[in-house]
């Protein structure tokens, strides 16, 4: 047999094509800096003391490998243990380290209590600046780290508690070990119960004096939360009904995970909640079964003492979903410049160009509009500031909260395909931000709060319409917006109460816009101010982005993002 001693080329294995025409990863970058609305904001809010340390935040975020543990933290998700392998109970939720990393790297750069550490002029700014740098990459550990920021006003109602817990919530260490004896705290709290929910007063949980009972006192409690966020944390406020002479009443408490002698309280986590989003924070619901906890306030005013809590908290889901827009307007903004179609690149193209920047409009106004809450929450606020505060805090929680979840849809949907993959970070921002608008009060929750605050705070009106009216005179249809806020505001004064409640919607959307817009004005370049108004309060509205009026400076408004 004769063999050819030729030789045949042949194609390579599996070399089927080249990758070309994808974005280039966004990673390696500093987020602070490339975030002008933010940088501008720490600057004109008092807190450039703490450009440093947000530059090294703004890099740390935007590394890679901190990108790759965002991913990792919401795709392996926590595990609930109920027991031990011999049969013990042990109620601990199992995270991923990549968490841990993640979370111990906000605290030690005191996303959570550096405010109430070094109180000065732009603190709760230099603070919200950091929880947004983090919670724009990663937004489920932003729960425990906001829930410790905003335990202290409440804990400070009772100073014999505040000076064993402050100070471990103050601390910039973590450890993710349940022990008595560590010198650092991460708080939660447990409010609903599964018949209430937002009606706390309807809860069960029952509190029983171990002496005396009343404020600083021990309890013990027996019942059923329905949520209860980040069970693993050391420490927990929680609302009960008080029994006995030291006072009755809807009551608040706080609940530790381990007791003074190292021993574990009654905490049995039942089950963790299967959520939409704020997949790498963990939820439960708990059972507790004579769990000791010390009230915390006077007997009978939980609700008082605990609201404390929310008003910080309101004001992170403010600071959440502005950073989750920050977030989607960065990473459709890179694809848009990084992509081509149609010999051109998706940036430069009219309609898309459209699109970008009317969600660029959105994420400027949402972080202007937080970082001026975050100054009125500083220490040397005046009493006009704390009216303002009161009031605008819940119109922009309302408002802005409500935004997220179609402003990340449709910067999803600037990505194509892989905007709809998991693969990319906007898939979970799309499922991240409607926590935001349901958390600490969802919609009409929050309307009926403006309400409410109007009517038995008249102070908070008259600061709101005095920081809205600064902006009064420079832009005609800003102008007529307000004019036609003061009418909706008598005609709500006036209504009765089931006629105040069916508009209250309504006028604190026109609320939230008028403050958006008049910051807008203050703050921002003509270009940004005279698009957002004429594309929000101007006649030819459109409901979905990207319908900005002609003549707006689309170039100019995407230059800053």
């Amino acid at each position: 047999m004769t063999h050819s001693t030729e030789t045949t080329t042949h194609p390579q294995p599996h070399l089927t094509h080249t990758v070309l025409n994808q974005s280039a990863p966004r990673v390696d970058i500093n987020e602070f800096d490339m975030n002008t609305v933010l940088v501008e904001a720490i600057r004109r809010h008092d807190a450039g003391w703490a450009e440093d340390e947000l530059r090294e935040i703004g890099a740390h975020v935007g590394s890679a490998q901190f990108q790759h543990d965002a991913h990792l933290a919401n795709t392996i998700t926590p595990v609930l243990h109920t027991h031990d392998r011999w049969g013990n109970r042990i109620d601990e939720v199992e995270y991923h380290p990549a968490y841990h990393r993640i979370i111990e790297a906000s605290v030690a750069h005191g996303s959570h209590t550096r405010c109430w550490a070094d109180p000065q002029p732009g603190s709760h700014v230099a603070r919200a600046a950091g929880f947004m740098l983090f919670g724009q990459i990663e937004p489920g550990h932003a729960c425990p780290v906001s829930m410790t920021h905003a335990v202290i006003p409440s804990l400070e109602l009772q100073p014999d508690v505040a000076a064993h817990w402050v100070p471990k919530a103050l601390s910039r260490s973590y450890s993710p070990d349940l022990s008595a004896t560590k010198e650092s705290a991460i708080f939660g709290m447990s409010m609903t119960e599964k018949q209430g929910g937002s009606d706390v007063r309807a809860n069960t949980t029952v509190a029983t004096p171990v002496g005396r009972g009343g404020p600083g006192a021990d309890y013990l409690l027996t019942g059923h939360k329905w949520f209860c966020s980040a069970p693993m944390s050391d420490a927990f406020l929680v609302l009960a009904q008080a029994q006995g002479p030291g006072g009755e009443g809807l009551s608040c408490f706080l609940l530790p995970r381990v007791l003074p002698d190292g021993t574990r309280n009654v905490f049995r986590i039942q089950r963790l909640k299967d959520k939409l989003g704020n997949k790498s924070n963990a939820s439960s619901e708990i059972e507790l079964d004579g769990t000791v906890a010390v009230m915390v306030g006077e007997p009978g005013r939980g609700v008082r003492t605990i609201i404390e809590m929310v008003a910080q908290t309101r004001l992170d889901c403010v600071l959440g979903s502005a950073a989750g827009m920050r977030q989607s307007v960065a990473e459709a903004v890179w694809h848009a410049r990084h992509r081509a179609a149609f010999g051109a690149t998706l940036a430069d193209q009219p309609a898309m160009t459209a699109v970008l920047a009317d969600l660029a409009l959105e994420s400027e106004a949402a972080t202007i509009t937080a970082m001026r809450l975050a100054r009125a929450h500083d220490e040397d606020a005046t009493d006009q500031e704390k009216a303002f505060r009161r009031l605008a805090t819940a119109v922009a929680k309302y408002w802005i909260c409500k935004r997220g979840p179609h402003h990340s849809y449709e910067a999803l949907e600037c990505l194509g395909g892989n905007g709809y993959t998991e693969a990319f970070p906007l898939a979970m921002r799309y499922r991240e931000q409607p926590v935001m608008a349901v958390w600490e009060g969802s919609g009409n929750v929050i309307a009926l709060d403006v309400l409410r605050a109007m009517t038995r705070e008249p102070a908070s009106i008259a600061a709101f319409d005095a920081e809205i009216n600064i902006a009064l005179g420079a832009n005609r249809t800003l102008d007529l917006h307000l004019e036609r806020l003061r009418d909706q505001l008598g005609e709500l004064v006036r209504a009765d109460a089931a006629t105040a409640q069916r508009r209250a919607r309504g006028v604190v959307e026109s609320m939230a816009l008028a403050l958006e817009a008049s910051l807008l004005v203050r703050f921002s370049p003509a270009e940004v101010s005279d698009a957002f108004i004429a594309a929000r309060l101007g006649g030819n509205r459109a409901f979905e982005y990207g319908a900005l009026p002609d003549g707006a400076d689309l170039a100019a408004i995407l230059e800053r993002h």
